[in-house]
Order: structure tokens, then sequence, then C-alpha cells
């Protein structure tokens, strides 16, 4: 069965970059090489692997990364942490049309 890996780098600069791959190790091999000079990642490194999670499916994969890559930074910290009740915190709409704001 194939494995699809999500992972979270941590860049020298703070910047966090997530990424999918099928190879968790050479993808971030490739990351500290900076292969590609034109990567968001190349001006960055060195870079930390922080976190990653294995799927079977790449589809599942995919979707999972285009979710976090819109999450704020204290949310994928709160991930990589661990810290599923800031995870909660943070997964609240805070808007106006929010229920908690609208008027009784």
């Amino acid at each position: 069965m194939k494995a699809y890996y999500v992972y979270i780098l941590e860049c020298n600069d703070g910047m966090l970059y997530t990424g999918v791959t099928n190879d968790i190790t050479r993808r971030v091999n490739e990351h500290q090489k900076g292969l590609n000079n034109t990567c968001f990642i190349f001006k960055r490194r060195p870079v930390k692997l922080l976190w990653h999670e294995m799927f079977n499916d790449i589809e599942q994969a995919i979707f999972f990364e285009k979710k976090i890559k819109k999450w704020s930074k204290a949310k994928k910290h709160a991930l990589v942490n661990g810290d599923e009740k800031m995870l909660r915190i943070l997964a609240e709409c805070r808007n106006a049309s929010h229920y908690d704001f609208r008027p009784k």
C-alpha cells in the first residue's frame, strides 16, 4: 500500500511551510539541499521538520494539505504540539456572523 505524507516545516525565518509527498525523508532532504532556487523554501533554509502525518490516499492527503495551508500560524503550532484544546479554540469562527455574536 502506498503512503503519502502531509508535513509542516519550520524555516530559518520562522515561516511555516506545508507540503505533501510520498517520501518524507527524500522531500525534507530536497528542501535542505535547495535543489530548486525558485522554491519558497530556497532562501529560508535550513528547515526543520515539525510535524507529519501519513495517509493511504493521495486525495485525502492533498485535501488535508490544502486545509492546513489556510490555517493561521498559531493553529498550525497547536497541531504540531498536539494541543487539541487550542486547536478547537482556534478553529472557532470569530467573525460577526458567528452565533456567539448575534443579537439575542
